[in-house]
């Protein structure tokens, strides 16, 4: 051995010493499977290529360090530890452990983890032991020491295995009163690489050269032969206890008695296959899954899968992160987790199954499948022709009789024999021979697209001769042999089915669907001219269903219709179409694989433009769908599954098998950002005034397909619906207003199964100084009072506007007095004693004379109203008591009614106003006569009111009232007194105002404001 070997043994060893993961103990596995319903476990029966893989490589900045452990807590986050520290991650986002200010772990280098039944999290670092929990980080001093596993017992206790210490391997943990650790004097080893525990309270501990069984007071010591030199060093890194008491042990080293053993009745076993044998491997981690296959990883070899004696492999060259396996990870929905030295990898289960190279295939060029009766499951390659018997892929090929490049279509006769179409030719394959089908001259057949079999037991062919090419041929056998070629150029056939009755229906390239009966065909167009009609699918009742490119079509007796993206289809062009035992329709289609309900399929018959339900299986459940140019695309095999082809890989799905994923997520909401800053998402957290850009970070934990995780969300207070985001996992507001608020969300895992009771947060915005309730009633008084102040002002302006318009009045009425008393007065009077002068010359018996004298009289009764009229221009005098003017009024009307008139006066006595005094009266006097004149009443009361704040007149009788219509239009018909009572009431500035019922009397109500009403009133406002 060179000093160079010597020192890479050397640095293997210490490396190996640097990879310690823990084995999660069946007792947190038995718990979570009861906890949960049945998930999407990985099958064992499925090769590894099978699963979706996805990767998460340190390469592509992923991980700040190689990563070393993989935990699942009972929230539902699967953490990571790496060398260089811990990472939380939710299935889109990796997020680095931050422990409160103050707080760290005892080492960034992150050796194991465990989540534990109690929600917390413990973390082995290469300096002890810390415990996160309830967003508190708690250290134990007392676990010093490089903490290479972690595993919970039944009742819940925290056991650790640790090395690089001296103190013992074993420590026992408790949160409230610490560790108690165990050495040699306690039984236990000085070194521990890893443990887990059985059914009888003991420990399995893996020791650098031995298995250790340990109990306090208790131990016994099972050697490796291999190890005896290994004393300090790395042994036994990883244990997993099988149901039938059994202990796999996995070693670091390689070798006789070494790799991986099995402690089985007291001797350790080396498991050999033909093609595996386990004491060559180089083991660093193992687990045992819920199907009790055991996964096992390496060093420098990938993982591996044992299960009922057969063993798989996986590896880099496969997709893995790296070849070398730190740990293990089954979490709550049955994914398979790695963590490797070159990131982390997680293995999940898909409904729709791939056959490939991988899984044995011949090559990935499948253009057709076909499942025969007695369970085989064809599949048309390129170069051989394949079949799946029993879950076990073969090929047959050239020893076979079947030479040349491509396998076109297949098809199984009522005989059981197998017709194989080979590149230009075609084959029966019966008795494990192929023998090949000539045309009458010895020719070959041509390219066979399709084939299939009629009532009559006649095989037909749709097949492409070369030369000419398109449009296809017919081409008729029986029993084998050649019978006849049917050429049409309107059938250019792509795929055939047999008539139940006679016959065959025909799906053309284009065209439409075409019948051939009796050496007849007849083309029934479809909607779309230019659509292609990649399969035909008939049903026992006559019925027709055609996968076009444009939707599914049936074509019923004379009526045909079709589903598409108008009745809820995510996609129209359909490559496939077959249906299963439990007679539901599966549709093979350009967005993935479509599921419709026989019942739906129905309710679609009946009414075609109903939306349709159906369960969709896309890229992410692993549809690949794609169009070949063979037949069949679309087989059912007895057993129930449904078999595709996509001109690459074969496809399987079970019906019968899990295809939802009933967990409902866990939800969290994580973090809440305003203006740039980040709070943690507490309940009743309070957000300072303006805060204007609001984002709310949310998650859900599903991992079977978290990029199908759909999510809605409310903020109540704001939102007055549901919002529908669908994968975004943020929040997002602006300028929200101070109020309480409360954010909800809710998700769905990647088959539709929603998490209702959702998650919540309750947070606040605090108001700003004026958006608070004191500033807003603040500003509401002041509004107030700007208001009653304008008010003031208004009324006061109007005030003055009537009294200067009063004024106005009463100076052109003086004006108006003067000028007729000095123009018009002064000039009748100096006319009369002209004519008093010229008839003293007049004889007193000239004829005419009386007759001058006489209108001498008149113009002095004429001199005198002028006189009293000006008298009245001037001065309200003999209005100045307007109770004893309305009593005058009453007595002039007295012989006119028979009603008793009573007069009110309230108050003290003010002087009113001239003209409010003249339009008062006017209007009382209106007022009371048509009280006494119409009103037919015993009783008119005349009310007056000297009120500081305004004067009020009031004219009411018990009489039969006003008509409701003469009030509404104001006036009676060819009369003019309301209207010029409220004509009066508007020039003072008043209020006029009726009330009238049929039968039961008037009441008229004059009010006029105090500063225009009054006389002393108006000349103080005048003077201030």
């Amino acid at each position: 051995m060179t000093v160079l070997q010597t020192m890479w043994g050397k640095a293997v060893v210490v490396r190996m010493r640097a990879r310690r993961v823990f084995v999660l103990g069946t007792v947190l596995a038995s718990l979570l499977l009861v906890a949960f319903p049945r998930a999407l476990a990985l099958d064992p029966d499925r090769r590894i290529s099978q699963y979706a893989h996805t990767a998460w490589r340190v390469r592509d900045g992923a991980f700040a360090g190689t990563p070393s452990a993989i935990t699942q807590t009972t929230d539902g986050y699967v953490w990571i530890g790496t060398l260089a520290g811990l990472v939380r991650f939710d299935g889109i986002r990796f997020v680095p452990f931050a422990p409160p200010a103050g707080q760290h772990l005892p080492n960034p280098s992150v050796i194991s983890l465990l989540g534990v039944t109690d929600g917390s999290l413990w973390i082995g670092t290469a300096s002890g032991l810390a415990q996160w929990k309830n967003g508190e980080l708690f250290a134990f001093p007392e676990t010093a020491g490089r903490v290479n596993s972690i595993y919970e017992d039944r009742d819940g206790t925290i056991w650790i295995a640790r090395s690089r210490t001296t103190a013992g391997g074993v420590c026992k943990v408790a949160a409230s009163s610490g560790a108690t650790c165990y050495g040699p004097k306690d039984g236990a080893p000085t070194y521990a690489g890893t443990l887990i525990g059985d059914n009888f309270g003991y420990l399995w501990i893996g020791t650098s050269t031995a298995l250790v069984r340990w109990k306090p007071g208790s131990s016994a010591s099972y050697e490796l032969s291999g190890l005896t030199s290994n004393v300090a060093l790395a042994g036994i890194n990883a244990l997993a206890a099988a149901p039938d008491g059994s202990v796999w042990a996995g070693i670091s080293n390689s070798g006789r008695g070494l790799g991986l053993q099995r402690w089985v009745n007291g001797s350790w076993k080396t498991l050999i296959t033909p093609t595996f044998d386990s004491s060559k491997l180089r083991v660093i981690s193992m687990h045992l899954d819920r199907h009790n296959a055991l996964w096992i990883g390496t060093y420098e070899s990938g993982i591996y899968r044992v299960h009922d004696g057969n063993v798989d492999r996986f590896a880099s060259a496969d997709g893995l992160s790296t070849d070398t396996i730190e740990g293990f990870l089954e979490d709550r929905e049955g994914n398979l987790w790695l963590a490797t030295t070159g990131g982390v990898d997680c293995f999940r289960y898909i409904p729709v199954v791939s056959f490939s190279v991988h899984e044995g295939l011949s090559a990935d060029n499948v253009g057709s499948t076909f499942a025969a009766r007695d369970g085989t499951v064809w599949i048309g390659n390129h170069g051989e022709l394949d079949f799946v018997r029993q879950n076990v892929v073969s090929s047959i090929g050239p020893k076979q009789g079947l030479r040349g490049e491509r396998i076109t279509s297949l098809f199984e006769d009522h005989a059981g024999r197998l017709w194989v179409g080979l590149d230009n030719g075609l084959f029966v394959y019966e008795h494990s021979r192929a023998t090949p089908v000539h045309r009458p001259d010895g020719g070959l057949v041509g390219i066979v697209l399709a084939m299939t079999e009629d009532i009559d037991h006649n095989v037909w062919a749709s097949v492409i001769r070369t030369p000419p090419g398109r449009p296809t041929k017919l081409i008729c056998f029986r029993d084998g042999r050649f019978i006849k070629e049917v050429s049409d150029q309107r059938l250019d056939v792509v795929s055939l089915a047999a008539d139940p009755q006679s016959g065959l229906w025909l799906g053309l390239r284009q065209g439409g669907l075409a019948r051939y009966r009796n050496d007849q065909a007849q083309v029934f167009p479809l909607k779309d001219a230019d659509a292609r009609v990649s399969q035909v699918l008939t049903n026992s009742d006559g019925s027709v269903l055609a996968a076009t490119d444009h939707g599914l079509v049936e074509r019923r007796g004379n009526t045909q219709q079709t589903l598409d993206g108008n009745n809820g289809l995510p996609c129209n062009r359909i490559y496939a179409l077959v249906t299963d035992k439990h007679s539901d329709l599966w549709l093979y289609a350009e967005c993935g694989l479509i599921k419709i309900k026989s019942d739906e399929l129905q309710r679609w018959r009946e009414h075609p433009e109903l939306k349709v339900k159906f369960d969709l299986f896309d890229a992410f459940d692993g549809a690949q769908p794609y169009l070949p140019p063979f037949h069949p695309i679309a087989t059912r095999s007895n057993d129930g599954r449904l078999w595709f082809a996509n001109d690459t890989v074969a496809q399987m799905i079970d019906p019968d098998g899990p295809l939802r994923n009933p967990i409902p997520p866990p939800l969290h909401i994580e973090d809440v950002i305003a203006d740039r800053k980040t709070y943690s998402p507490q309940n009743r957290l309070h957000l300072p005034a303006l805060t204007r850009d609001l984002e709310i970070e949310y998650t859900a934990l599903s991992f079977v397909g978290p990029q199908k995780v759909h999510f809605q969300y409310k903020l109540e207070g704001y939102d007055r619906d549901w919002q529908d985001v669908g994968t975004r996992r943020q929040a997002f507001y602006s300028n929200l207003p101070p109020r309480n608020y409360t954010f909800r969300m809710k998700a769905s895992n990647n088959s539709g199964v929603w998490n209702e009771a959702g998650a919540s947060l309750d947070f606040n915005i605090a108001p700003a100084y004026y958006q608070t309730r004191w500033f807003m009633a603040l500003c509401i008084v002041a509004t107030a009072a700007a208001l009653y102040l304008v008010y003031l002002f208004r009324v006061r302006h109007a005030t003055q506007q009537v009294q200067v318009g009063l004024e106005t009045r009463l100076a052109e009425r003086e004006r108006i007095a003067r000028d007729l008393h000095d123009t018009l007065l002064q000039g009748v009077q100096g006319l009369i004693l002209k004519v008093h002068a010229g008839l003293r010359q007049i004889p007193t018996e000239v004829p005419g004379r009386p007759t001058i004298e006489k209108a001498l009289d008149y113009g002095d009764q004429v001199v005198a109203e002028g006189r009293d009229r000006v008298r009245d221009l001037r001065s309200t005098a003999g209005l100045s008591d307007l109770s004893s003017a309305f009593q005058r009024v009453a007595d002039e009307m007295r012989h006119d009614s028979s009603a008793s008139v009573k007069t009110v006066v309230e108050g003290r006595k003010l002087e009113l106003h001239p003209v409010v005094l003249e339009e008062s009266y006017s209007i009382g006097r209106e007022a009371l006569m048509n009280a006494l004149s119409h009103s037919e009443g015993q009783h008119v009361e005349v009310g007056i009111t000297y009120d500081p704040k305004l004067f009020r007149l009031r004219v009411r009788d018990d009489g039969r009232g006003i008509q409701s219509k003469i009030l509404e239009k104001g006036s009676r018909e060819g009369h003019w007194g309301l209207l010029g009572m409220r004509e009066r009431a508007q020039k003072i500035g008043g209020q006029l105002e009726f009330w009238s019922q049929p039968g039961t009397g008037t009441e008229v109500q004059l009010t006029v404001p105090a500063k225009t009403a009054y006389r002393s009133t108006a000349a103080k406002s005048k003077s201030a």
